[in-house]
């Protein structure tokens, strides 16, 4: 969950999405969800020349399965604050059930 509240807090920020084709977009991130699928406006092309058919669009949603990397801002990005979630999350207590499993 600390991934898609960090995410929460980019909305309306200028975003470059790279996927595992290697196409890479950019645009203004609109919304996200808990599966960190992507809804982008105002999307640019990185490499057009490659991908000449997308031109034409203006936005996109991605789904979250096929994004390699997610590029930020440096300025959007409160490290401090990052840190001290990743530190709360971490110690806070599994809640994975242990398995149902007999071992003779």
């Amino acid at each position: 969950m600390l991934f898609y509240s960090f995410f929460k807090t980019l909305v309306d920020q200028k975003v470059t999405v790279e996927l595992k084709n290697d196409l890479a977009i950019t645009g203004i991130l609109k919304s996200v969800d808990q599966f960190l699928n992507i809804k982008l406006d105002e999307i640019q092309v990185v490499d057009e020349e490659r991908y000449p058919h997308m031109s034409t669009v203006k936005n996109c949603f991605i789904r979250g399965s096929v994004v390699r990397y997610v590029q930020l801002p440096a300025q959007a990005v409160d490290t401090a604050l990052l840190q001290d979630a990743a530190r709360r999350e971490a110690a806070q207590p599994s809640t994975v059930q242990p398995a149902n499993v007999k071992v003779k």
